[in-house]
C-alpha cells in the first residue's frame, strides 16, 4: 500500500475516533494544513512513523489475543468433552434418562450415593469387579 493511500485511510480512521490522542490530533492537524513548513513536514513524517508503529503494535496484540483465546477455547472444549463423557457414564448406568437428560432417581438421593461412593474405602478386588462390569457395559454400548 502506498504511503499516500495508507495515510488517507488512517486519517479517515482517526477522524472517526471519539477521543483521539494528542499525537493523533496533531497528525490530523498537520495533514490538513495546506501550507506546511519544512519543520511541519518533519513533524508529520515522525507522527506518521509513530502511527504506523502503533498500528503494527495493535495488530500484534490482536494476533496474540487470538492465539490465547484459541488455546482457552481448546481447553474449554476438552473439558466439556470430559463432562459429556461423565454424563454418558451416568446414562449407561441408568441413572439419567437419555431422552430428557433428567436423573431417574431423586437428585438428593443420587448425589448422596455418589458422595458415599467417593468417600468409600473399597478394596482392590471390589474396584476390579466394578471396572470389569463397567468395561463390559461400555463395550456392549460400542457394539450397538
Amino acid at each position: 500500500m502506498t504511503q499516500d493511500k495508507w495515510l488517507a485511510e488512517r486519517l479517515a480512521y482517526l477522524r472517526g475516533l471519539k477521543a483521539p490522542s494528542d499525537q493523533q490530533r496533531l497528525l490530523l492537524m498537520l495533514a490538513d494544513k495546506p501550507d506546511r513548513t519544512a519543520d511541519d513536514g518533519r513533524k508529520l513524517a515522525a507522527l506518521v512513523r509513530a502511527e504506523k508503529a502503533a498500528e503494527r503494535a495493535q495488530k500484534a496484540r490482536a494476533d496474540a489475543a487470538r492465539i490465547i483465546n484459541a488455546e482457552k477455547a481448546a481447553e474449554r472444549k476438552a473439558r466439556d468433552h470430559e463432562l459429556y463423557e461423565s454424563a454418558g457414564l451416568m446414562i449407561l448406568a441408568g441413572l439419567v434418562d437419555t431422552k430428557t437428560g433428567k436423573p431417574t432417581r431423586d437428585r438428593g438421593e443420587l448425589l448422596g450415593a455418589l458422595v458415599s461412593l467417593a468417600e468409600a474405602q473399597v478394596d482392590d478386588a471390589k474396584r476390579a469387579a466394578w471396572k470389569a462390569k463397567g468395561d463390559a457395559l461400555m463395550a456392549e454400548r460400542a457394539r450397538r
